[in-house]
């Protein structure tokens, strides 16, 4: 057993005595510890909030953090250039400037982030506007990468209650002539002696979409609105014009005199409306109330007249545009000039809008229609932006239709006010709807309204500015004006300009006024026309009545499940009385009045007022090819042309028959108007395009000469008689009989126009100014390099620039391959062929078949330099790819498109990426169209043909 231990009993006694003692203490502290937590319960302690990061790394993505709202800018610039260069002055390129933005902190933020390009700041200082107080800065940087982003970190935080800090930047940039930011722009200014012409120079922007951070640190995103004061410091004998009238005064600064222009305060506008110009041009003026309206150009311009037509119409548009929109323009004046260089067509610039020469000068005798037309329709667009674009902006790019779109509508109904009779209304069928559907009928291409996620860089922005935007946008305003009517849609209107002026808008905004003057769920049917992409094909059978709805796809891969709700109209015969539905479902739905009785044909869409095509059963579409064939005037005559176009479309789709489609223009014999013709022309562009390197288009262009001999006689008076027809779509249709009888060799055509080009030559140029292109080209294109070379002179001494772009155009006629090389080689020499014109032609030379493959080769061989050199400001190298493949048409073309891919675009999207995509679909199609359709289309050619 094992060892114990023994205590003594006394021990024993005062041990539990000690225990009970204790343990009867213990009990004693709990009922008291109890007693005081009843009457004072202890408090909960304070959960801790845990403190938001104040953010100092650079913003998730592309766009500007939320932190920082811009009120106003105050920006000196002084561009240290010369206009005149003389003895040995040597040019400067050189601009310098400062600028102060002041900004609303709404989130505390040790950084602030704006944008700069292409330049250099030098010294960067943040002040309390309210303490005076300098916020020190620790460091800043300009990111030279896709964001732009301008970085100032600081090292203490910015106060996010509201408080207003002040940004002031010092910085250096150059003009370049790459027509982006500020440039510089090169011309010649002709005294009354040509031999002492002298090289001038003039300082031109262009901010849109992205290049205001070219000129100057700031915000540059639509949505972030600011008031702009702005001054000018520019050589003697300049002037400096901006978006405000401005006042100078002459300066001594370092010893050299300065004129000091400072301009008014700006409305609250964004940064791409910004403009400045220094030059030495003058001016013609004239008053609309109390508006000064004034046209600026080259000296010989003014005195010649050239603006005459601009300033008047100008005048017009603008006092209609203020009683359609129920407000007044609201600067105190408006400047319009015609700048030498310049990559835009226009830009709406608030108060300063600037233009080609092209889009605003105009010299009777000189110009043709369709300069005098194009001038119109420009000056219209660029009035109708002063509400739609500068006084309510979309909110961010992906909305750019709401500026584009409304634009481009809005321009019609202005360029109609003025020249009533040229019924331009007519003609939005043929220049806007139907090659936006063209576009539109592609996979890859895009909705009016995109995410903004989905719009980040510029070349993702510079992508938008497409013909969905332009033409899709007027089409699709055009069909809801129809449809809820006229007076709604523009009270509709009022009422969104009104309440949204100096502000930014997106789709919904619109939508909310629209459905404020209408019965219909405006909202609900646009949703479609502007958050889907694409158009739908509306398909009738006469005989069941069925109607049904599809996306209409030229290469249809699936079905995506689009709707659309789609206002239609239609009639039948012989009552031909117009009725009205909306299809909302996808179908098929029967509807009786769809089902047509013997001998009754149907016609749907009337006039193209749907942004959609129309599709019949077989029976019903040869009684209305029957029907133009025997009197076809009892179809409306944007209808006929209409029928043509969606005729052509379905069959490249395979919906119909490539034979029924070539058969709606057998009746061309008997027709006369443009709208038809025209849609007739562009379409068959197409087989030419396939075609016109094979057999067929010898039997092709038996048919055109068959077809057009009744329309060239229709205006042989006219052409015989150097006179023009009083009809404006008329003057245009003779451009159309002129161009096909030559093109397709009508002997009596091609010795006309060579006969009018001998005679110039030899010092007598009778040539009509509408005819000029087209007699040129024909005389170039069956000519000899002595004909080329004339033109080529005749090019470089133009001083019109009108004539300039007729002889540019015509010089890509020739069939001689070395000389169209050359003629490429020049387009990369702005001495020759002015920046502005390089894409352009290109595109010219691209269309003539003997230059397409040339063209190719040379972009392929030149890309980098191209879109580096050409690709800036809204130079489109997108029309670039687009124009030179249209062509393409074998497996070879897609290879070497998809190559060209690889090799640009190996590392994600760049310039013309869109564009790119969109040719090498085409071209898939284009493969597979030939392929089934060659053979049917070759004999149906031969049998027309056979009896002329």
């Amino acid at each position: 057993m094992g060892k114990g231990v023994y205590i003594s009993k006394g021990l024993a006694i005062a041990t539990v005595v000690l225990t009970v003692s204790a343990v009867s203490g213990i009990v004693l502290m709990v009922v008291m510890y109890q007693l005081q937590i009843k009457e004072n319960p202890p408090k909960v302690p304070p959960t801790l909030i845990p403190t938001t990061p104040i953010p100092t790394g650079p913003p998730p993505n592309l766009r500007l953090p939320d932190n920082l709202i811009p009120e106003r800018y105050e920006v000196f610039l002084q561009p240290y250039f010369y206009t005149v260069l003389e003895n040995n002055t040597v040019q400067s390129h050189v601009f310098k400037g400062n600028s102060t933005v002041t900004f609303k902190c709404v989130k505390d933020t040790r950084s602030i982030f704006l944008h700069a390009l292409q330049l250099s700041v030098s010294n960067v200082k943040v002040t309390d506007s309210v303490t005076r107080k300098n916020i020190e800065v620790e460091r800043y940087e300009v990111h030279i990468n896709k964001t732009n982003f301008f970085e100032i970190q600081l090292k203490e935080v910015l106060n996010g209650n509201g408080s207003y800090y002040e940004l002031f930047t010092e910085f250096e940039g150059e003009l370049l002539d790459d027509l982006a930011g500020l440039y510089m722009s090169r011309y010649t200014e002709n005294p009354v002696n040509e031999d002492d012409d002298q090289k001038r120079f003039l300082m031109a922007s262009q901010m849109q979409p992205t290049d205001a951070r070219k000129v100057f640190p700031c915000f540059d995103e639509p949505a972030l609105k600011a008031v702009f004061s702005i001054t000018i410091i520019h050589r003697p004998e300049t002037k400096a014009r901006s978006n405000t009238p401005g006042e100078g005064k002459y300066t001594d600064i370092d010893g050299e005199q300065w004129i000091v222009t400072k301009f008014e305060p700006t409305p609250i506008m964004s940064t791409y409306l910004l403009a400045f110009t220094v030059n030495q041009f003058t001016d013609k003026e004239v008053k609309l109330e109390n508006k000064e309206i004034r046209i600026w150009a080259k000296p010989e311009a003014i005195n010649a007249g050239h603006a005459s037509y601009s300033l008047q119409i100008t005048k017009d548009i603008l006092a209609f545009y203020e009683e359609l929109f129920g407000l007044k323009y609201p600067l105190r004046k408006l400047d319009q000039i015609a700048i030498p260089d310049f990559g835009a067509g226009a830009m709406e610039n608030w108060g300063l809008i600037m233009y080609r020469e092209t889009a605003l000068l105009y010299e009777e005798g000189v110009s043709s229609t369709s300069n005098k037309e194009w001038i119109a329709t420009v000056i219209a667009h660029e009035l109708a932006h002063q509400w739609f674009g500068n006084l309510v902006t979309m909110k961010w790019w992906n909305n750019l239709w709401l500026s584009e779109g409304f634009a481009t509508y809005i321009s019609y109904l202005g360029v109609n006010k003025v020249e009533p009779t040229w019924d331009i209304l007519d003609l939005i069928v043929l220049k806007e709807v139907q090659p936006a559907m063209e576009v539109d009928s592609l996979n890859s291409s895009h909705p009016l309204s995109s995410t903004e996620a989905e719009i980040q860089t510029t070349a993702e922005i510079s992508d938008l500015f497409d013909s969905i935007s332009y033409s899709k946008g007027a089409a699709v305003l055009r069909m809801l004006c129809a449809h809820i009517g006229e007076t709604a849609f523009f009270e509709g209107l009022k009422l969104y300009l009104k309440n949204n002026q100096y502000q930014s808008t997106d789709t919904t905004d619109l939508w909310k006024y629209m459905k404020e003057v209408s019965t219909e769920d405006v909202e609900s049917i646009m949703y479609g026309w502007t958050e889907q992409v694409g158009y739908p094909v509306i398909s009738i059978n006469t005989s069941t009545g069925e109607i049904w709805q599809e996306q209409f796809l030229l290469n249809q891969t699936g079905d995506y499940g689009l709707e659309w709700q789609v206002p239609i109209r239609f009639m039948k015969s012989p009552l031909f009385k117009v009725e009205k539905e909306v299809l909302r479902e996808k179908g098929p739905v029967a509807r009786p009045a769809y089902d047509l009785k013997p001998g009754e044909w149907l016609l749907a869409n009337i006039n193209c007022t749907g942004y959609y095509r129309v599709n019949y059963d077989e029976e019903n579409w040869y009684k209305l090819i029957d029907q133009m064939e025997t009197d076809h005037h009892d179809i409306p005559l944007i209808s006929r042309g209409q029928l043509i176009d969606d005729a052509f479309n379905l069959a490249r789709a395979k919906y119909v028959n490539v034979t029924l489609a070539l058969s709606t223009t057998k009746y061309l014999i008997n027709e006369t108007e443009y709208i038809p013709w025209e849609s007739a022309l562009n379409n068959l562009q197409y087989f030419i395009l396939m075609f016109d390197r094979s057999e067929v288009y010898g039997p092709m262009q038996k048919y055109l000469r068959k077809q057009v001999g009744p329309l060239y006689d229709y205006f042989q008076e006219y052409t015989d008689n150097a006179t023009v027809p009083e009809k404006h779509s008329e003057q245009f249709n003779q451009i159309n009989a002129i161009s096909v009888a030559c093109s397709n060799d009508v002997q009596e055509c091609t010795e006309m126009a060579t006969k009018l080009f001998k005679d110039w030559r030899n010092g007598t140029n009778r040539i009509p100014p509408n005819l000029k292109s087209t007699i040129y080209c024909s005389a170039i294109a069956s000519g000899d390099e002595d004909d080329w070379d004339f033109a080529w002179n005749q090019y470089e001494k133009a001083s019109i620039a009108t004539e300039k772009d007729k002889l540019r155009y015509a010089l890509s006629c020739t069939k001689k391959m070395w000389l169209l090389n050359r003629y490429l080689e020049y387009t990369l020499e702005p001495s020759k062929i002015r920046k502005m014109d390089a894409v352009s032609t290109i595109n010219h030379i691209a269309r003539n078949v003997a230059g397409q493959a040339l063209a190719w080769d040379f972009i392929r061989a030149h890309w980098t330099e191209i879109t580096e050199e050409y690709g800036s400001g809204l130079m489109s190298v997108g029309s670039l790819i687009d124009e030179v493949t249209e062509r393409f048409s074998t497996e070879f073309e897609l290879q070497q498109l998809k190559q060209f891919r690889r090799e640009h675009y190996g590392d994600g999207p760049g310039p013309a990426a869109r564009a790119l995509e969109q040719a090498i679909e085409r071209t898939q199609a284009n493969i597979e169209w030939v392929k089934e359709n060659k053979q049917t289309v070759m004999n149906w050619f031969l049998q027309e043909s056979k009896d002329h």
